[in-house]
């Protein structure tokens, strides 16, 4: 069925359809012409993430550790620019590296990804599930490549490599380019959280050159496949379609429908990302076969 919506078509595809379209999402994943673009709602799959799995589980973790304004309560980036703004960096970045002290225990879903040699993989959240699932098939022919403040550490860099040890690396002859456009916890934890963060980020993402280099390179000749993510706030929909530019397509996101918002609804018609209406545990069983 589709929906029409402001600004475009909503397509979305439910039942034995959308599972046959995934078969199809598999194959192309397998022949390295689709990226996976993992959100936080992988943490979930088999049971209750051992970390904030969400925005808002974020901002509650912090909002336990430091009092906050009634006003931001909620609200991620807000409450990082608070604690930022008067506690100093050094507590924030300590609070975060305390919240996510516990490492997720990859799922199975998250192994398959991590044995498959494909060229771009796009994780948006600060866990390092895949890169453990990595570290456990062995890949030695991976480079993480993160986002970084760089108001936070000083450096004129968006962005950082490394390989699975925590050593730095450049991406331009990885098999694998793990691309976490937010940052990850490990190895250093300069992740972009708070909204200074963001600020010089945003003034410069129109133009791409927070974006690095080769993940530009290699989503010219890949669609994406959105698991595990929500579109519910401006930042997340702002970062997904600078990633999304310029790639090939086409791209699909798993997502069950009655969940969606009006605001993730009209991105997605707009991006022309055709919506597979399933539940995520089902459809991570689907693709790894």
């Amino acid at each position: 069925m589709s929906a029409l919506l402001a600004g475009g078509r909503l397509d979305v595809i439910s039942g034995e359809a959308a599972r046959d379209a995934l078969s199809h999402q598999r194959t192309e994943l397998l022949a390295d012409r689709l990226a996976p673009y993992l959100g936080p709602g992988l943490l979930t799959l088999e049971g209750p993430a051992a970390v904030p799995a969400s925005p808002e589980d974020i901002a509650t973790a912090l909002q336990k550790r430091v009092p906050v304004p009634g006003r931001i309560r909620g609200n991620m980036w807000a409450v990082a620019q608070y604690i930022e703004s008067h506690r100093h960096r050094r507590t924030l970045k300590k609070l975060m590296a305390d919240v996510f002290a516990v490492e997720p225990t990859p799922s199975a879903f998250h192994r398959f990804l991590a044995g498959l040699p494909i060229g771009l993989v796009v994780d948006s959240w600060y866990d390092g599930a895949l890169v453990a699932a990595m570290i456990e098939a062995g890949r030695t022919d991976v480079v993480d490549v993160q986002g970084q403040s760089r108001a936070a550490i000083g450096e004129s860099r968006w962005h950082r490599g490394f390989d699975l040890l925590g050593r730095s690396t450049e991406p331009d002859k990885a098999r694998t380019l793990l691309y976490r456009p937010h940052g990850g916890m490990r190895p250093d934890g300069d992740v972009l959280v708070s909204d200074s963060d963001y600020v010089e980020v945003l003034t410069e993402i129109d133009i791409q050159t927070p974006i690095p280099e080769e993940v530009r390179a290699r989503r010219a000749t890949r669609g994406f496949l959105f698991l595990g993510c929500r579109f519910h706030d401006q930042m997340l929909r702002t970062y997904a379609r600078q990633i999304l530019k310029r790639s090939a397509g086409p791209h699909a996101c798993v997502a069950e429908a009655t969940t969606l918002t009006v605001n993730e609804r009209r991105f997605l018609a707009a991006e022309g990302i055709l919506l597979l209406d399933l539940p995520l545990a089902e459809a991570a069983q689907i693709l790894a076969g």
